[in-house]
Order: structure tokens, then sequence, then C-alpha cells
């Protein structure tokens, strides 16, 4: 068996390369990071940021690396108060905004799904809709996993979500500034960043608060799918 593992950037790539043991390599015609876990072939990579480039992303490993189980493995904004910054969220459904379409994921290795994930392009959604969503059991908010379901369920392979949550999409800790300092591919503007720094040296300890809830959210996540992948019949 072939397991897909898709990290939306190079910052949650990273620590499942680590988790998983994985060297760079190509699988099938994909190149990625490969490796094995439980017995099972294991190939990863990076899908950008948003809708459009994950559901690329997606389709291209299924392509090109046949695998037979994808996972989207990385962190997520965490909305309500059933969850805190640094919690995994397994959800038992994913669904688009604002059509909200269920997807419900496979069952993967021992973990026990729990909530709702909604998956969009928007970044900072209005405090009705917030309300809403908390209301209707949704635990986090992200910009990919439904692409990965979307593309998976239309070709009939199995999928499955982990996301640790990073930081609150419910209150003001990320403006949307944040994302004028991030490629499309998830890669930094180091000048931008810069700049953005430059310009709100007050905001320094904040985003260094944001940076280590990421890594330390990144990590929860990659470790807790190679337990799931390698216990996984």
């Amino acid at each position: 068996m072939r397991f897909g593992i898709l990290a939306p950037m190079p910052s949650e790539l990273r620590p499942v390369v680590k988790a998983f043991g994985l060297t760079k390599g190509r699988s099938g015609d994909l190149e990625g990071h490969i490796g094995t876990a439980g017995g099972a072939d294991v190939v990863a990579t990076t899908t950008g940021i948003g809708i459009d480039l994950a559901t690329a992303a997606v389709g291209r490993m299924l392509d090109r690396a046949g695998v037979a189980h994808v996972a989207v493995v990385g962190i997520a904004g965490g909305i309500g108060p059933t969850v805190a910054i640094g919690d995994l969220v397994i959800p038992s459904v994913v669904s688009d905004f604002p059509d909200r379409r269920g997807f419900t994921p496979a069952p993967l290795g021992d973990l026990t799904p729990s909530g709702e994930i909604v998956s969009s392009d928007e970044y900072g959604y209005p405090p009705e809709t917030l309300a809403a969503f908390i209301d209707s059991g949704v635990v986090a908010v992200d910009m990919e996993t439904v692409a990965v379901a979307a593309v998976c369920e239309a070709r009939g392979v199995p999928w499955s979500a982990i996301r640790a949550v990073s930081d609150r999409a419910d209150d003001d800790t990320v403006d949307i500034a944040t994302l004028t300092t991030v490629n499309p591919d998830g890669s930094p503007k180091v000048g931008a960043a810069l700049r953005h720094v430059l310009a709100h040296p007050g905001k320094i300890p904040r985003l260094a608060r944001l940076a280590r809830n990421a890594t330390a959210a990144a990590t929860t996540a990659a470790r807790t799918a190679a337990r799931a992948v390698t216990t996984h019949t």
C-alpha cells in the first residue's frame, strides 16, 4: 500500500519528513520525499496555499504516484470554546464555504474523528459567520483540506485529515497583512516580511509567538500522522 501525505507549506512538510524519516526521491513520476511506515510506502509533498493549488497537487499525486490513501497534514485556525492552540483536530467532516458541502474522511490508524473543519480561500470570516460555524460544530478552518477531499472522493480514493491548531481564527491574533509575507507555495517573502516587521515593530513578540505555535502544531500533526499510518491496517 502507498500513502500520500500532503502538507500545505514547506514549514508543515519539514516535520512530516522528520516524523516519517523520509528522504528526497521519486515515487512513480512524482518528485517528493519518500520512505516507509509500518510496511507501507509513503510519499510526501506540499500543496501550496489555497483551494486551487491543493486541487492541482492532489491530482498530481494521484496521477503520478498511484497512492491508495491520501492524508492532508498541517496546521489550522481554531474557533470556538472546545479547542485551544496546540490541540489536534481529526475532523469527522470537512466542508466547503459558502456551500457547506460535507465530505467524510476515511479512518486512519487509531485516530478518533470529532468536529468539523471548514476550508475555503477566505482569510478572516465575519463574526456572524464564525458564530454560525461554532453553532454547527465547526472547530477549525483551513484553506486546503476540502480540495483534497473533493478530488479524492471523485476518484474513489480514501482520504484523511490531521490538523493541529496553530492560532485562533476567531480573534485578531493573525491579521490579513500576514498573508503578504508568504508566497502562494508557502515559502516566505523575505523582503515583504522584513518590511512588515520594520513598519510594525510592536508586532514582533506576537509574530514570534505565532511562529513558535505554528512550528509546535505542525510537529504535533506530523507525529500523529506518522503514528497513525504506521498502525493503520
